[in-house]
């Protein structure tokens, strides 16, 4: 099956399948804001140079295409592995400073776009990516500050919403350890006030 009839027909079973999300448990919740405690989790990840925008569409068939086929078994056959939600994106940035003005662009305009795998994948049991910008990486369990929110993701909006949530963080004492992240869940023809989008801040 051709990568870009792939990639339609699982984006169109999003909103109605069960797709898996990464495990978690919810620690505190305040109107729009959560306290989560996440569980290990395997990603397949790519970096992309540009904007948020510029960035996200190379990023996906990036990944889609690793997904969908791409990839080399132990016995070299390719597999298909479920898409999960969310797609989520990161600047490359170890730390921010609680103080500091918050953006979601690096000066570099690098970003790493994730997929996460099924939870039933192990390092072992995940087939090879044949491209070579395709990495698999195992994120250990970590706490994450989110704020959930509708419509789209453009850098103002999402730079407003990583902003009001820093604010709540500062406000409870939790320090960051690490770079925000933008975590969409819907395909890019939902309507806005159906999508659901988050920023999560590790501490």
């Amino acid at each position: 099956m051709k990568l870009w009839m792939s990639i339609l027909l699982a984006t169109l079973a999003l909103p109605v399948l069960a797709i898996e999300e990464p495990a978690f448990d919810l620690l505190e919740k305040q109107g729009e804001f959560e306290l989560r405690a996440y569980k290990p989790r395997i990603v397949a990840e790519t970096w992309m140079s540009g904007s948020l925008d510029e960035a996200s569409g190379p990023g996906f068939r990036t990944l889609a295409d690793y997904i969908f086929g791409n990839n080399s078994t132990g016995t070299g056959e390719a597999q298909e592995i479920a898409m999960t939600a969310p797609v989520t994106m990161q600047p490359q940035s170890e730390a921010i400073d609680m103080t500091a003005p918050v953006t979601m662009e690096q000066e570099d305009g690098k970003w790493r776009m994730e997929f996460t795998m099924p939870a039933k994948y192990t390092l072992e049991t995940l087939p090879e990516p044949n491209n070579s910008a395709v990495k698999l990486r195992e994120v250990p369990a970590a706490n994450y500050a989110v704020v959930r929110f509708s419509g789209f993701t453009g850098d103002q909006k999402v730079a407003g919403k990583t902003a009001a949530l820093m604010e709540w963080m500062n406000a409870k004492g939790i320090k960051p350890s690490g770079a925000p992240q933008l975590a969409r869940y819907n395909p890019p023809w939902t309507l806005p006030f159906f999508r659901r989008n988050e920023v999560l801040v590790p501490y």
